[in-house]
């Protein structure tokens, strides 16, 4: 002879119960205890109220008027009811926790999303920084290019103000032509280069920015001292 499954049992135990439940009107405390056992093996509310249906259709026949079966499956439902809670609340418990689940994933692939914003956001600074650092080197590098540039423009200058000096008439014509067409020309490409180079430069580098303008206004000065020498070599006539 086979040996009796768990759920048999649980179907001969509830059979009894709800044969004692009718004739005798027990209480609810045994009948939650047979709803606690399907949750043990495992069993659904749709199982549970199979076993109820069969239990209750072995009984019905007992019933002799119509009026008594009606009064049986009444009580039976009652019987039900009661049996069934334990399956109802784990199955509640399961849908919360579930639901709380859901929630705890939701929330985490919010914060996932923020931290791969914040990384993104943190790598676009980076770059920032990295690519202003750059700039600001380049600028550096510019700049004393253009420093060294107008200084050896600067001697130059000198040397061919005194040479001039030094000229004949016919000479001195000649290179004051030389120095409005070639040299002022040199002076304005440098002062316009020294213009984009200023404003490249952030406000945060004010000592650049200062070098800058003071270079310029050595360069309005250079301009300057070589229109005087032009008239002063070569007079409007």
């Amino acid at each position: 002879m086979n040996e009796p499954t768990p759920l048999s049992r649980l179907e001969g135990r509830y059979l009894k119960a709800l044969r004692h439940h009718i004739t005798d009107d027990a209480g609810t405390a045994r009948n939650r205890h047979l709803g606690d056992h399907a949750v043990a093996i495992g069993l659904e509310t749709l199982d549970f109220a199979r076993i109820h249906d069969q239990a209750l259709a072995k009984l019905l026949p007992a019933a002799g008027t119509p009026k008594e079966r009606e009064a049986m499956t009444k009580q039976a439902g009652e019987f039900f009811t009661e049996a069934v809670m334990p399956l109802e609340e784990t199955h509640r418990i399961a849908l919360e926790a579930s639901a709380h689940l859901m929630e705890i994933i939701e929330t985490l692939g919010r914060r996932t999303e923020e931290l791969a914003s914040s990384k993104r956001e943190l790598e676009r600074e980076t770059s920032d920084r990295e690519a202003s650092e750059a700039a600001l080197k380049n600028s550096h590098i510019a700049f004393d290019a253009l420093l060294r540039e107008s200084r050896v423009l600067e001697a130059q200058l000198k040397g061919m103000a005194h040479q001039i000096l030094l000229t004949n008439e016919q000479e001195k014509h000649l290179v004051s032509k030389q120095l409005r067409d070639e040299i002022a020309q040199t002076l304005l490409g440098l002062h316009v280069r020294l213009l984009a180079l200023k404003q490249e430069v952030t406000d945060n580098h004010a000592s650049i920015t200062q070098e800058i303008a003071a270079t310029q206004q050595l360069v309005e000065e250079s301009v300057q001292t070589i229109q005087r020498f032009a008239l002063e070599l070569v007079p409007p006539s």
